[in-house]
């Protein structure tokens, strides 16, 4: 299921806590974007019509959750990544941040850390 950036940023309001209301949805997000209540509604209704949230009448209001998990959209947004920028392979995107100088100390730390745990288990 493909959610846009903007859409991201609504499903992270309610990944954060859910269900919430539409007008807590708008008080979560839109300042920190500049967006108005009509936006936030209306990716609030393209989720809705992807099928990545739900909304359960609650009176004379909708409460809305995720249906999409954060950790499905997390592996398919990182795989698309891979894809498009190194055919697939981890490898390379360390490469580049490790020649980018963009590792910490701690990062080398946590993938020797990760590959060891890796050997370990096969």
């Amino acid at each position: 299921m493909q959610v846009s950036e903007a859409e991201a940023v609504v499903m992270q309001a309610l990944w954060r806590e859910s269900p919430l209301a539409a007008e807590d949805v708008v008080a979560a997000v839109a300042a920190g974007q500049g967006w108005q209540e009509a936006t936030v509604k209306t990716l609030l209704n393209r989720l809705l019509k992807k099928g990545a949230i739900r909304a359960e009448r609650d009176g004379r209001r909708y409460l809305y959750a995720p249906v999409l998990r954060r950790e499905d959209w997390l592996r398919q947004e990182s795989q698309g990544l891979l894809d498009r920028l190194f055919g697939g392979r981890v490898a390379p995107l360390v490469a580049h941040f490790s020649q980018q100088r963009k590792l910490s100390k701690k990062d080398v730390a946590e993938l020797r850390r990760l590959l060891e745990e890796l050997d370990d288990g096969q």
